[in-house]
C-alpha cells in the first residue's frame, strides 16, 4: 500500500474503495470485507449514501489504527451549529471514535463555508477527526477559503480521463491541497475508449487499471467503486507497472478531445 502525506502531516492511502450506491446489505458488506482481506484499508462513505451501517459491519473487529475511514457532511447541514452533531451522527453510525477524514460534500456559496471549515478544525482539536477537507470545490471555492486563512487537506472531485481537471490539480498542488478522484473509471466508460484500449493492450492491463495508474502517477488518490471481487482485485493491482511519459500524455489528451462531466446535479456549482 502506498500513502500520500497531507498538508496537516497525516497520511492517506493512495487507493481506497468508494461506496456510493453500495446500499444492498449483503453485497456491500461482502464487497468491503473482501477489499479489506486483500489489502485495502481506505473506505470512503458519506451520510447521504445511506450505507454507513454497512461500513460499520464490514470493519467490525478490524484494527482501527490500520483503517482509513472518510465520511462527508451533506449540504443540507451546512450550518456551523450542526457540524459537530452531524459528525457525531456519522461516528455513531460507523461505531467509531474518530474519522480519518471528514469532508464538506458540496459547496454552497450562500452558506458560511469558511465558518464550517473552522468548526471542522475544532473537531480535529477534540480528536473526533484527523483531517478535514472538501469535495466538489472549484478553484474559486478554494480561493475563497484561502483568502480567509483556511487551508483544507483534501479536495475530492470527479477526475478521470474524460474530465482531466489539470488547472484545478495545478492550483491544489501549488497550495499543498491533495486531490482525491471519485468516479475515476468514469462509470466504466474508460473500458470502451479506443486510446485506453490500445494502451491497455501494451501493458497487458485492463482499461480501468490504466486509468487508475494514470491518476496515481499524477499523485492523485483514487477511490474506485466496485462490488465484485474481480473488479475490487483488479482496481488494487495498479502498483506493479508504470505508464510511460508518452502514454501519460496520450491519456491527458482524451479530456481535451472528448471532455465529459458525469456528476453534475442541479445544485452543482462548477465553472464549466
Amino acid at each position: 500500500m502506498r500513502f500520500k502525506k497531507l498538508n496537516d502531516g497525516n497520511e492517506i492511502p493512495m487507493i481506497g474503495i468508494g461506496t456510493w450506491q453500495l446500499t444492498e446489505q449483503e453485497i456491500g458488506i461482502n464487497a468491503l470485507k473482501y477489499a479489506l482481506k486483500i489489502g485495502y484499508t481506505h473506505i470512503d462513505t458519506a451520510d447521504i449514501y445511506g450505507n454507513q451501517d454497512i461500513v460499520k459491519e464490514a470493519i467490525k473487529g478490524k484494527n482501527r489504527e490500520k483503517l482509513y475511514i472518510t465520511s462527508k457532511l451533506w449540504r443540507e447541514f451546512l450550518d456551523p451549529k450542526l457540524v459537530e452533531s452531524e459528525c457525531d451522527k456519522a461516528l455513531m453510525e460507523l461505531d467509531l471514535d474518530y474519522l480519518d477524514l471528514y469532508l464538506v460534500h458540496w459547496p454552497d456559496r450562500t452558506k458560511p463555508l469558511a465558518e464550517i471549515s473552522y468548526e471542522m478544525s475544532k473537531l480535529k482539536e477534540k480528536g473526533k477527526l484527523k483531517s478535514f477537507g472538501v469535495s466538489n470545490y472549484t478553484i474559486n471555492h478554494l480561493q475563497e477559503l484561502l483568502d480567509q486563512g483556511i487551508k483544507v487537506a483534501i479536495n475530492q472531485v470527479e477526475f478521470h480521463p474524460f474530465l482531466n481537471q489539470s488547472s484545478l490539480l495545478d492550483f491544489c498542488n501549488r497550495h499543498s491541497i491533495s486531490v482525491t478522484a471519485y468516479s475515476p473509471l468514469a462509470r466504466r466508460k474508460v473500458f470502451h475508449d479506443p486510446d485506453i484500449k490500445q494502451i491497455s493492450k501494451k501493458y497487458s492491463k485492463t482499461g480501468g487499471q490504466i486509468a487508475l495508474r494514470w491518476l496515481i502517477q499524477k499523485d492523485i488518490v483514487v477511490i474506485p467503486k466496485a462490488s465484485s471481487e474481480k473488479h475490487i482485485k483488479d482496481n488494487f493491482e495498479i502498483f506493479d507497472f508504470e505508464l510511460s511519459i508518452s502514454d501519460m500524455q496520450k491519456i491527458d489528451e482524451i479530456g481535451k478531445i472528448r471532455p465529459k462531466r458525469l456528476i453534475n446535479p442541479e445544485f452543482g456549482d462548477f465553472e464549466y
